[in-house]
């Protein structure tokens, strides 16, 4: 059941996680980054979701700071980056991000692309969380080979696996696989970078609600279950995000967006990713 943007999901661990966050891909460091994430947290968001490769954890630490809301009731999450992987080079990635945040700790760190090394990121993440130093760990773009591949060598599996999740691109065959395995998942490009309006299924849906083609594409992925993080620098656009909890799709609805029948990959294949 959804209520509001306090919603949260339960890890594999037992940790909280926010169903809805605010996603800071291309978000400028400086005034932009640091302004989204004040304008998010004061209308009710509680996660908060970056990336060494960003460049603007400093700004989001500034965001952070400024919100006025305790650190506690923030989920912030990072991702070590493709050049930074393997065992000694991700503890040293994990340090400098906690620093430029300005916590002591993360409540999420992922493995940012699948690679080689990935085995040997992986028993990083692991060390962090024994430590105590991140609350839960997890991965971003690993597809069935991937996860299947690491969790021959894993001691603990990843808790969450985020992924390019939209009506464009629904992959099945993954989703199910999260959930048989307990791996929460939090689908980036939920607004299929800007081009909902594209698909007239949604805007079509939104009319009958009264919402727009975005939002019906979020409560989409809210209702089969995964988290998602919008980006945004607008703060009426955060607020518009946001504003999901009011309606909600009809299984017809559901059934409809589902049969789009379309397979269109807006950002790089994890088998094709450049490897730095």
């Amino acid at each position: 059941m959804l209520h509001d943007i306090t919603d949260t999901i339960e890890l594999a661990n037992g940790v909280r996680m926010p169903r809805l966050g605010l996603g800071t891909y291309k978000s400028a460091e400086g005034g932009d980054v640091e302004g989204a994430v004040e304008a998010a947290l004061g209308i009710g968001y509680r996660g908060i979701d970056t990336a060494s490769l960003y460049g603007n954890e400093e700004g989001i630490g500034r965001g952070l700071a400024s919100s006025g809301v305790p650190r506690a009731e923030i989920f912030v999450a990072s991702k070590v980056w493709n050049d930074e992987q393997g065992f000694d080079a991700t503890l040293a990635a994990f340090e400098r991000s906690l620093g430029r945040l300005g916590t002591d700790y993360l409540d999420l760190y992922l493995v940012h692309w699948p690679r080689p090394e990935t085995a040997e990121t992986w028993r990083a993440l692991e060390r962090l969380y024994a430590e105590g130093a991140v609350r839960a760990i997890g991965v971003c773009n690993h597809l069935p080979h991937h996860l299947e591949a690491l969790l021959t060598t894993a001691e603990t599996a990843p808790m969450v696996n985020q992924y390019e999740f939209h009506p464009w691109l629904q992959q099945p065959e993954l989703r199910e696989l999260c959930e048989r395995l307990g791996i929460v998942i939090q689908a980036w490009a939920p607004l299929m970078k800007g081009r909902t309006t594209e698909e007239p299924l949604l805007a079509e849906i939104g009319k009958r609600h009264g919402k727009s083609a975005p939002q019906v594409a979020i409560r989409w992925l809210l209702q089969h279950g995964a988290a998602t993080i919008p980006k945004s620098v607008h703060p009426e656009r955060i607020a518009e995000n946001a504003d999901v909890f009011d309606f909600a799709l009809a299984e017809e609805e559901m059934r409809a967006i589902d049969g789009i029948g379309r397979t269109e990959r807006l950002g790089p294949h994890p088998d094709r990713f450049p490897a730095r």
